[in-house]
């Protein structure tokens, strides 16, 4: 397929990299949008780590409340810079967090933050589950990590699966972002209200 000019438009506009990006990603992509989007998100993951250690002191607060206001999130995300936090690509970003955590309810925001009883809890109900099911004690710890993983992606933020798009992980997703907007992002924390839900609300936190 030609790699015309109006293709790499139809890319650049689609995920705001460079043209020269976009244009070596649907070479190597063969012409095909999809692909090349994929060409370029892991590049860009991959030139976000490098602004991982980046102070993030700036950012906004932002709030979600789902249809029907029984669930209603707020959530801090920060990054270098006002002008970056004024962003249209930005405020999309906190915004789809925000709805991430109203439909995903994520206790923590990464696999860091789990405190140590809940770890706990969890491997001894996923070895005696082991135990029940018959599985071979050889085998146990191993079956206990794996679903251990499993757990880390119900509850960790970061390990979710995007709702609006589930081969990408949130913290895939905010690379992608600090990729295209040149600054390191970070959640700071959140708090999801649910109507009925009287515990106390979890608030977590996460050093950029």
């Amino acid at each position: 397929m030609e790699i015309n000019a109006a293709l790499v438009k139809q890319l650049r506009d689609k995920t705001g990299a460079g043209m020269m990006e976009c244009k070596k990603a649907l070479v190597e992509a063969k012409g095909n949008i999809e692909e090349a989007e994929v060409v370029l998100r892991k590049s860009g993951i991959a030139s976000a780590a490098k602004k991982s250690t980046r102070t993030t002191k700036q950012g906004v607060i932002g709030s979600y409340i789902h249809a029907g206001a029984q669930i209603g999130v707020m959530i801090e995300v920060n990054c270098e810079s006002d002008f970056v936090a004024r962003t249209e690509d930005f405020q999309e970003l906190v915004h789809d967090l925000s709805m991430q955590i109203a439909a995903a309810d994520p206790q923590f925001v990464r696999r860091e933050e789990v405190t140590q009883a809940a770890l706990d809890k969890e491997r001894d109900i996923a070895r005696s589950r082991a135990i029940t099911e018959g599985k071979p004690e050889k085998i146990l710890d191993k079956i206990v990590e794996g679903r251990l993983a499993k757990y880390y992606e119900e509850v960790c933020l970061m390990e979710q699966p995007f709702i609006k798009e589930n081969t990408v992980t949130i913290a895939e997703l905010i690379k992608a972002k600090i990729a295209k907007l040149g600054e390191n992002i970070s959640v700071a924390r959140f708090v999801r209200f649910k109507v009925g839900d009287t515990g106390v609300a979890e608030e977590t936190t996460e050093n950029a």
